[in-house]
């Protein structure tokens, strides 16, 4: 069997082996995310080199959510450097809830992570820009170009998360209050909300993966996305915070870099190698989708992935 056969029997092992696993409920806070199809599976696998392999609903499109934060993540370390990202938006897990307001009072308001909603805010609020349109237009480009292809903002769901975001515009004012949000609150709360309204696929999310692992290269289109030297403290983020207050498990038990949204999605990455990427909207108790952490971590088994494997001499 050639490597791309192998490479396909795996997807479709993974898949069949967790697609139909009950458990977990859809994102109910969110009425758009309450009501996406809960049946809705997809895998996908893409190496550094642009070979691509799925399962499923691979090419429904589904709310990025906290998956945008890497994205936005990415611009401000572009524009910022590293230093000032660890600095001013931190690099410790929480342990506490992404949407949690204990972690920031701990903290005497000050974030610890980009990867939940009030280093998100924070994060966005760093970002270079004329004004809040154009903050928005610089944050959908970056999408844009992980992905390797134009994003679209979905209309309902920036609606029915614009008006039901109160408790992160509460965040967003506690941030300011303290001095750690570099902006206008409630814009940075309104693009923030907006970055997570945009509609991806599984495939997608596989694609903006492994152009992390390509060192910032997104491997379908050739475009340099992002400096090199800046993937590395995307990948540690992920492995500190991805999976929110699940993160230190995912991380024993997969060994990979991890970002999840409650849109359903989850990504994982292996660096100079490769991306898995899963879909389905039902999630467990921490916002992670209980189908595609099960696919990603077997298809990762199967391929033998995972950073803290020393390899056999």
């Amino acid at each position: 069997m050639d490597d791309a056969a192998r490479y396909g029997e795996a997807v479709k092992a993974a898949y069949d082996a967790f697609s139909k696993l009950e458990g977990g409920a859809n994102a109910s806070y969110i009425p758009y995310l309450a009501s996406v199809p809960a049946h809705l599976v997809g895998l996908t696998l893409v190496f550094t080199d642009g070979q691509l392999f799925s399962q499923g609903d691979s090419d429904y499109r589904f709310a990025i959510e906290s998956i945008s934060k890497v994205a936005t993540l990415a611009l401000a370390l572009e524009q910022h450097g590293p230093a000032v990202i660890q600095a001013k938006l931190g690099a410790d897990p929480t342990g506490m809830p992404f949407n949690s307001v204990t972690a920031l009072e701990l903290h005497d308001d000050r974030p610890q992570s980009p990867l939940v909603n009030a280093g998100a805010m924070a994060t966005v609020s760093l970002i270079k820009a004329e004004n809040a349109e154009d903050r928005w237009a610089r944050i959908r480009a970056m999408q844009s170009s992980l992905v390797g292809h134009p994003v679209e903002l979905s209309d309902e769901v920036n609606h029915s998360e614009q008006t039901t975001n109160f408790h992160n515009r509460a965040i967003a004012w506690l941030l300011y209050s303290a001095g750690t949000l570099y902006s206008d609150p409630m814009e940075a709360c309104m693009v923030y909300t907006r970055q997570c309204s945009t509609l991806i696929s599984c495939r997608d999310l596989a694609v903006f993966g492994a152009t992390l692992a390509s060192g910032g290269r997104n491997p379908l289109t050739g475009e340099q996305v992002l400096q090199a030297a800046n993937v590395p403290p995307i990948l540690a983020e992920m492995t500190m915070e991805g999976l929110y207050e699940t993160s230190g498990d995912w991380a024993y038990t997969v060994g990979l870099p991890g970002k999840s949204g409650v849109g359903g999605g989850v990504v994982a990455v292996m660096p100079g190698k490769g991306a898995i990427a899963g879909f389905s909207p039902p999630l467990d108790p921490s916002g992670n989708s209980v189908r595609g952490q099960r696919m990603v971590a077997a298809l990762a088994q199967a391929l033998g992935w995972n950073l803290y494997r020393v390899p056999e001499a």
